[in-house]
């Protein structure tokens, strides 16, 4: 959180939009240390539910507000919008359209951070679009509905949408831990795991 919140150079006052909240984590933050007016929007009745509960815990309804609403609904200027692992909901043909949407956002001077995880490009559009046994497994098993996409793609329609592309860092080595924790962590608690969803 914080290191988004620094990339993003948040400052007092600054009208923030975190697409894709979650449980609001971002945005409340973002109140909380930066003293922004943080707006999160989510397509999840349970996570806004959460969200709002945790705005009104930490007192912070006059900093932070929530909505049900698909990120094509959004309307308002924002001075940092961030996106933080939703893009890849929003399908490769989609992704034009998206960054788009995104730039339509931001006020003049205004920063886009987009957290997605990727998947490494291959030598040809056609051999990534490819349905690999890798492919399969992806959208079978650690993200269905949703498609990976690869950077050099991601930032080819952030410039044809009018984005300066001033920094892409790499964070594929961190994830890597964060995904073999979440395993651990899960064998560890198996039996309290089955009996919460079979």
């Amino acid at each position: 959180l914080e290191m988004i919140c620094r990339k993003l150079r948040l400052k007092p006052g600054d009208r923030m939009l975190d697409i894709g909240c979650g449980w609001g984590a971002l945005i409340c933050y973002a109140a909380e240390h930066y003293g922004v007016q943080a707006h999160g929007v989510t397509l999840s009745q349970a996570q806004l539910e959460m969200t709002k509960r945790k705005i009104a815990e930490r007192r912070l309804g006059d900093r932070v507000t929530a909505d049900l609403c698909d990120y094509n609904d959004v309307e308002g200027e924002f001075d940092k919008v961030a996106s933080v692992g939703m893009a890849e909901h929003v399908g490769i043909d989609n992704l034009p359209r998206y960054m788009n949407k995104v730039r339509s956002l931001l006020a003049p001077g205004g920063l886009f951070l987009n957290h997605a995880i990727t998947r490494p490009a291959k030598r040809s559009q056609k051999e990534f679009r490819r349905n690999s046994p890798e492919r399969r497994l992806l959208t079978k098993y650690i993200f269905p509905g949703g498609e990976l996409d690869h950077q050099g793609h991601v930032l080819d329609c952030m410039e044809s949408a009018g984005f300066e592309v001033h920094d892409v860092e790499g964070w594929r080595d961190h994830y890597g831990l964060t995904c073999r924790r979440w395993a651990e962590r899960l064998e560890a608690n198996r039996e309290s795991a089955i009996q919460l969803v079979g």
